[in-house]
């Protein structure tokens, strides 16, 4: 209550809800602030390579890309939790190992669409070799895509991190995220309903945000999409 200065109330061990809240949402933007990094890494390479390079490695490359995307993703990312044990370190990699397929996807098709213009040309012409064609040519020309992407794979991550938790397989005791404690607020619903509340408002807030985030980034990188 606000007489006692727990304005969110406190959980059965006495803990104030607003400061858990708080925390679980920084934990929650780490997990997936750093996930998103390594796809954004991982995809921007793999794409940018897959498209530059053509032919046969492309094709190959490629289909990598589809037999990945067939399977299962959140059971892929639980079976590693399950073998590997549930390390927040962990989760960050998986979550982020995995997300990368559409962003290979993305800059695969954005190099294919550039790689023949006139400045491309001329530094292959200058005898500069494909990997530094790759990154001082054609990624720098892909950052509009890259961070319209990686904005909008952040509350994807979130959703994905608080589903885990909430069925055990994230963010574990002593640290905490949204996922768990709605979690466990799901356990004291009716006894104690703003342990639900409260974080799952928090949540929805926090994705919102961040769409209209992604949203705002992609009007003003691409004003044709407004």
């Amino acid at each position: 209550s606000i007489e006692t200065g727990h304005y969110f109330g406190t959980d059965p061990n006495g803990r104030d809800l607003l400061a858990r809240v708080l925390y679980g949402t920084r934990v929650s933007l780490a997990v997936a602030l750093t996930a998103t990094v390594v796809s954004v890494v991982i995809g921007v390479l793999y794409g940018a390579i897959s498209g530059y390079i053509g032919g046969r490695l492309d094709a190959i490359m490629m289909r990598f890309v589809d037999i990945m995307y067939a399977l299962p993703y959140i059971l892929f990312v639980i079976l590693l939790m399950v073998i590997f044990g549930r390390n927040v370190y962990l989760l960050f990699a998986a979550i982020g190992a995995l997300e990368w397929l559409t962003m290979a996807r993305i800059v695969r098709g954005q190099t294919l669409s550039i790689k023949h213009r006139e400045f491309i040309e001329a530094a292959r012409a200058s005898g500069q070799r494909p990997f530094k064609i790759i990154v001082k040519h054609i990624i720098p020309n892909l950052v509009g895509p890259v961070v319209i992407f990686a904005a909008l794979t952040v509350p994807e991550i979130i959703a994905t991190e608080s589903f885990l938790s909430y069925l055990g397989f994230g963010v574990q005791e002593p640290l905490t995220s949204l996922g768990t404690l709605i979690a466990e607020g799901t356990d004291a619903m009716e006894s104690m309903p703003w342990l639900l509340i409260f974080p799952a408002s928090f949540l929805v807030a926090l994705l919102l945000s961040l769409l209209f985030i992604g949203d705002g980034l992609r009007d003003a990188f691409d004003p044709k999409d407004r």
